[in-house]
């Protein structure tokens, strides 16, 4: 840890809070959403705005320390905290400025989609953002972002217009088309290797604030006609339909029946994105014809409902590991893989689910933003959650194994959001044929490596 005198002496220059492990507030401000996580800082920065990040990325160069960025904490491989080093928290910048006319917004980079989609849906406007409503704006964007709107309006990423950047010399940059097109590039997808964004442009779409949605809930026993279905359901799907397959357990909730509580399912969450969308002229009718679930229920629903919906499955403190690629395609050999190495699914806040790519996703060069991965026809991940941290090796292997059963089916590119910290090469892989062209980048930018602890690409 670090001697008390050089804590102080940055303390003096911010005009947010300096946490050290003798503080109130510092067992709780180095927590993240993955209970695993148990990194101890020797000192945790609560910016208040950007003059306080330049401070910590020079302090941090200077006296030699690691650096970490926490923005939402929700990165499943808590790299947003070092040990022994300087963590720089913008839970405090979370800012977001909508302008309905233009319709774009600018986000500080402490905020969550939560605290996003509450501004843009008061204009009926939303970026295609992620399916938790924690999940912090920055990380997301930064590794590309899929959520319910992908297919329709692209990745988060693809949706940036600017962004405010300090770099490893304690720079403050803006990248755009127009400035420093490198990083800008870099940004979109690159991971956090680039510098530490403090606030994000971007495009906003025409949503809401209702949408509507469809849900069905078939049993486990019917999981691989559900699976089938859904991919069959998706191929040729206009690209304002959303729509994504989820293998989990049903917790009590009211809306299902009590005979069903803790059983395995299989469900689909769709939606169709459209404004003038009903009950009556949707195709998702079809989805709601299918097979014999539990429950269905389609209905126009507050975006911002859809958008925090799954959040209860994701308690911040449980124990996670996830798994995730991308899938050239769905034949029914890689579905009777998957669920034939699925066995019992081990852990309470465990699923296993598919996420269709194509529309818009597809229609972005590979090469146009650093997210390589635009020949993929669906997602597939392998988030698991237990509570019990003897149960830790069990749930990891069932992971790994369920994650390589579907391996001959793969791109051979994986979503770096979801990467572990055991991830490897891996994260060559998450970067596909533009890991090249980012080492340059990151030579120019970052050199000496200060942004190294999160989705690491090395300098050349």
């Amino acid at each position: 840890m670090l001697e008390t005198s050089i804590a102080e002496a940055l303390a003096g220059h911010l005009r947010g809070n300096l946490l050290t492990p003798s503080d109130p507030g510092y067992d709780e401000a180095r927590l993240v959403e993955n209970g695993m996580i148990n990194r101890k800082p020797s000192m945790i920065a609560q910016c208040s705005g950007t003059a306080d990040v330049i401070t910590c990325v020079n302090f941090a160069r200077e006296n030699g320390l690691p650096l970490s960025v926490k923005g939402g904490g929700h990165g499943v491989a808590g790299k947003a905290i070092c040990d022994d080093g300087l963590v720089i928290d913008l839970a405090p910048m979370k800012g977001v400025l909508v302008d309905p006319e233009r319709k774009t917004a600018k986000v500080q980079a402490g905020a969550r989609l939560g605290d996003l989609d509450h501004e843009t849906q008061k204009f009926g406007l939303a970026v295609p953002a992620g399916m938790i409503s924690t999940t912090g704006v920055a990380g997301l964007t930064l590794g590309g972002g899929f959520g319910h709107l992908t297919r329709r309006f692209g990745l988060t990423s693809d949706n940036l217009l600017a962004a405010d950047v300090v770099t490893a010399d304690g720079s403050f940059l803006r990248a755009s088309e127009n400035s420093n097109p490198d990083l800008f590039w870099a940004l979109r997808g690159g991971g956090g290797n680039f510098g530490v964004v403090t606030t994000f442009e971007f495009q906003l779409h025409e949503v809401g604030p209702e949408i509507l949605v469809a849900q069905t809930v078939h049993l486990f026993d019917d999981a691989r006609e559900v699976i089938r279905f859904y991919r069959d359901f998706m191929d040729g799907a206009p690209k304002e339909l959303g729509c994504t397959c989820v293998v989990s357990y049903i917790s009590p909730e009211p809306a299902y029946p009590e005979a069903h509580h803790g059983k395995l399912v299989a469900k689909l969450v769709a939606l169709d994105s459209r404004r003038e969308a009903t009950e009556e002229n949707t195709p998702l009718r079809e989805l709601m014809s299918f097979g014999n679930p539990i429950l269905t229920d389609m209905s126009p629903i507050q975006y911002t409902t859809l958008q925090s919906a799954a959040d209860d499955a994701f308690p911040k403190g449980g124990r996670y590991y996830w798994k995730s690629q991308h899938l050239r395609s769905l034949p029914d050999e890689a579905i009777d893989r998957i669920l034939e190495n699925a066995g019992t699914v081990p852990g309470e806040y465990t699923n296993f689910h598919f996420e269709t790519m194509g529309g818009a996703v597809n229609e972005v060069d590979q090469s146009a933003t650093a997210f390589p991965h635009r020949d993929g026809a669906f997602t597939f991940s392998v988030p698991a959650g237990w509570a019990d941290p003897s149960r830790d090796e069990e749930v990891i292997r069932w992971a790994q194994r369920l994650h390589e059963a579907a391996e001959p089916f793969s791109t051979g590119g994986t979503y770096v959001n979801y990467l572990q910290g055991d991830a490897g090469d891996e994260f060559k892989q998450a970067y596909g044929a533009n890991f090249e062209p980012l080492r340059e980048i990151k030579q120019r930018y970052d050199p000496q490596g200060l942004f190294d602890a999160h989705q690491r690409i090395e300098a050349r």
